[in-house]
């Protein structure tokens, strides 16, 4: 009973209800990325003080490849129609309540951030995550998760009908068409996955979901030799409504050529 009770948690009786099988038209995407020289701009960096993560670097990359290269993420449906989001807007998956579930933070204008910026910012917000200072879609969760079932998916599908579907606000509990932002990244290497595939959150507008996996150490072909290299598996999905395989590839190659000139992150 206890081991029943201890995997049964807020996220749990949530998602319990919030998926469904799977009928929707998704894109599905990886791309191997060599990351040994990125590994070493990083160490540099945070022993000059700067202390980024692979994280900053691709939330940023991802915000800053959707502004210059591929703005067609930034839109989501409402009504029917495609609408262009006011800003670029990402949802960081956090570890929280002792690291045994998944929490938020949210960063507004992600792409107008530098690295620096942007780490002072993820420090702030993960340590209110952590010590119970929620954002509106986390404190929604919570919510739902106290709800008996089936009122918790009744609940839910309501809220989703309302602000997914009919592109609605709802101002008493700070949600809207609009409330998880642009896209949602999460760095799933660093609870030991070397790739993920995932999921568009059905209650979302979201265009896209990355997933970071683990750097592992692997023999590859660098300069016509084959050496040890640090590689990391970069997977994502698409919401095929919005964009098109092309609008993935236009990204990766982006995010390839951020990889190789990481400093361009230092600046607006």
């Amino acid at each position: 009973m206890d081991n029943q009770h201890s995997m049964d948690t807020t996220w749990r009786r949530v998602a319990a209800v919030l998926y469904k099988k799977p009928t929707d038209s998704k894109i599905f995407g990886s791309v191997e990325l060599d990351v040994t020289d990125l590994e070493k701009y990083i160490s540099q960096k945070r022993s000059e003080g700067l202390k980024i993560t692979y994280t900053h670097v691709f939330l940023l990359a991802v915000a800053r490849a959707i502004r210059d290269e591929v703005p067609e993420f930034n839109t989501y449906i409402k009504r029917g129609n495609v609408v262009v989001r006011p800003s670029i807007d990402a949802s960081l998956s956090v570890l929280i309540k002792g690291d045994s579930e998944m929490g938020s933070v949210k960063v507004v204008k992600a792409d107008q951030f530098t690295l620096q910026e942007l780490a002072n910012y993820l420090d702030a917000e993960i340590a209110k995550s952590r010590t119970g200072q929620v954002n509106n879609a986390e404190r929604m969760k919570d919510v739902l998760g106290a709800m008996p079932w089936p009122i918790r998916g009744w609940v839910l599908a309501t809220i989703k009908q309302l602000t997914v579907n009919w592109g609605l606000n709802i101002p008493s509990i700070g949600l809207s068409a609009n409330s998880f932002g642009t896209y949602v990244i999460s760095n799933i290497g660093s609870i030991g996955l070397d790739m993920g595939y995932p999921a568009l959150l059905p209650s979302a507008n979201v265009s896209v979901v990355f997933t970071m996996g683990s750097v592992n150490t692997k023999p590859a072909v660098f300069e016509g030799q084959i050496v040890p290299r640090r590689l990391m598996n970069l997977g994502a999905a698409l919401d095929h409504r919005i964009v098109d395989a092309i609008h993935g590839g236009r990204m990766f190659k982006y995010l390839k050529m951020i990889v190789k000139n990481p400093h361009l992150l230092e600046k607006h």
